[in-house]
This record gives C-alpha cells, sequence and structure tokens, in this order.
C-alpha cells in the first residue's frame, strides 16, 4: 500500500488536538527526529497560537482544515529535517524569546553558561537586584552576535550597562537588533557589522559614543572543525550559517586572534569570557597561559564539559 502523509490522511472534517498529536508524534518518530514529541507540542502550539497548558487542557479540541493543514505541513516539514525554530520563528534563552531565522545560529541552553559565568565574574551573581555593582555602567563587547542572544541577556540582567556587539553578518545583525527592540534594550546595545574586534580596535572616544577600553568582553564563537561537517546532525549542518558554525579546519581558529584582540580593548582587570568548542579547552587554556592574563578559569557544563573559559586582564 503505497505511503500517504499525514495532510492526505487527516482531511476529515473531525481531528481531535489528541488524535493529531499523536499521529503528528509518529510521523516524526519514523524519520527519526530527536525530541519527537516535544517538536509536535511546539508546532501544535505555534498553529494554534496556544501555551501547552491550553493544549491539554482541551485535549478533544477539534481542529478546522486550515489549522490541520498547516499542522500538518510544518510537521512534514520537520521530519525533512527543517528546525522547529525555524518553522516557529522563536528560541527562548535566559528566559527570554528571541526571534531565529536561518540566519543567524540558534540559541542553545549549553550558551546561558557564558552569562552565568559573565556575571560572577563580573561579582554580579550574589547582588541583589539594588545592588550598585548591579547597576554599573559596564562596557561590554558581545563578539559574534547572532540573534543577539548575549548581548540582550548581559542587558537584561545589567540594566546601566552599555554593550557593543558585533557579527560579521549583515542579515544576522538585523535580527539581533530587533530581539533587541523585542526586549527594549535596543538604545544600550550599538551593533557592529565586522570581523571579531577589528571595528572596536579602531575606534576612539572621538568616533564612537562607547569607551575604546572595556569592562568585559564575551563571545561565543564558531568552534566546529569543518572536517566535522558530514558528523553534524542534519538540522544543524543544512539549516544553520556555516559563518556561524566553523571555525576553520581544526575549529579552533577564531580563539586565538579573538583572545589577542581582547587583550588590547579590555581595561586592567578587565573579564573575557569564551564559550569552549569540543575538546578546545586546553587549547585555549594555553593561549591564555601568558603574562596578559590571570585568574584563568574553566567552566564545566552539567554534562561536565569545559564549556566556557574565563580570564582576567593582567594589570600590566
Amino acid at each position: 500500500m503505497p505511503y500517504q502523509s499525514p495532510v492526505t490522511n487527516h482531511q476529515s472534517p473531525r481531528t481531535s488536538l489528541r488524535s493529531a498529536l499523536r499521529d503528528a508524534i509518529a510521523q516524526l518518530e519514523r524519520e527519526k527526529v530527536p525530541s519527537a514529541a516535544l517538536a509536535a507540542e511546539l508546532l501544535l502550539m505555534h498553529t494554534l497560537g496556544q501555551d501547552r497548558a491550553w493544549l491539554y487542557a482541551h485535549p478533544e479540541h477539534e481542529l478546522d482544515p486550515a489549522a490541520r493543514e498547516k499542522y500538518f505541513s510544518s510537521i512534514a516539514r520537520r521530519a525533512s529535517g527543517v528546525p522547529t525554530q525555524h518553522l516557529t520563528g522563536h528560541q527562548e534563552f535566559w528566559g527570554l524569546d528571541f526571534e531565529v531565522t536561518p540566519d543567524v545560529l540558534i540559541p542553545r541552553p549549553e550558551s546561558e553558561h557564558v552569562i552565568e559565568v559573565a556575571l560572577e565574574r563580573l561579582g554580579i551573581s550574589s547582588a541583589g537586584a539594588d545592588s550598585p555593582r548591579r547597576r554599573a555602567e559596564f562596557r561590554i563587547a558581545d563578539v559574534g552576535t547572532g540573534s543577539g542572544c548575549i548581548a540582550i541577556a548581559l542587558a537584561h540582567e545589567l540594566p546601566a550597562a552599555h554593550i557593543v556587539a558585533t557579527d560579521i553578518s549583515h542579515a544576522a545583525l538585523e535580527i539581533a537588533r530587533r530581539n533587541a527592540a523585542r526586549h527594549n534594550v535596543g538604545s544600550r546595545i550599538e551593533f557592529i557589522e565586522c570581523n571579531l574586534l577589528e571595528a572596536l580596535l579602531h575606534q576612539s572616544p572621538a568616533t564612537s559614543h562607547q569607551s575604546p577600553h572595556y569592562d568585559l568582553i564575551a563571545s561565543n564563537p564558531p568552534y566546529i572543525a569543518r572536517h566535522e561537517a558530514a558528523a553534524l546532525p542534519r538540522e544543524v549542518r543544512d539549516h544553520e550559517p556555516e559563518s556561524a558554525l566553523y571555525g576553520g579546519e581544526t575549529g579552533t581558529e577564531m580563539y586565538a586572534p579573538l583572545i589577542s584582540q581582547a587583550a588590547k580593548l579590555l581595561k586592567p582587570c578587565g573579564i573575557l569570557v569564551l564559550e569552549l568548542g569540543h575538546e578546545s579547552a586546553a587549547h585555549v587554556s594555553r593561549l591564555l597561559d601568558t603574562p596578559e592574563w590571570i585568574d584563568v578559569a574553566l567552566a564545566n557544563d552539567l554534562a561536565g564539559i569545559a564549556r566556557v573559559a574565563s580570564a582576567q586582564r593582567s594589570s600590566n
């Protein structure tokens, strides 16, 4: 018997949420889509404009033909490898909702460790909401901002901070600007199109409202090796921007120039925070083992993998 897609199978006028969700999960599982149940739920929530609690409170609610067609069309696209976030246009990061498109890297939960380490190294993590330290006018740079998630999360946590966010992609910066406006921090973030920190190295107080020296530089740089592309999940390899994924043939090529540039831009005792790629901790630690850096530290993620490197600019 020839295969029929769920869109064809579900043309009856009566399809409950329960049955639609069950059939969608089954289709995604047949295509070995990871987290099939979660993807099916999120796409149904997106289709109906409802939250998860509403779905499970109304299992017998009937999908009208237009909603049914839209839902199973999105399920078919997810089954083909399109990321759920590209179908909904959204991803949560640090408790904030971000617009995402194929022009930006989808924010990962692991990158929240960058925020945690940055706040800890700035002495903020234990400070109260009204602490003078939290409300200090920190100058921060976010390198390779993508969707803007790191810059915006830091702006959200530090209400007096002034932030520069750089990216080599003009399209990514447009998404980041929209996300900053969405979270009402756009007036405190300057978006600059450049590679790494190059444009900031040539700024001066006369050409920018930002000081040329920073309290914190943070980055989630591209760190996947080119030769690892074939091993990536299709959702990543085929749908996320190459410029945000690949850090050269070994995946570590971005770290040396980034660390060198950060040393020139950080204030004495300023903090550098870098997300680490797979097995890059030793390489980055060696790059930071110079007189320019002190108090080098590695922070592990929940799986016990070194995820973030941080260091303080020496006062020399």
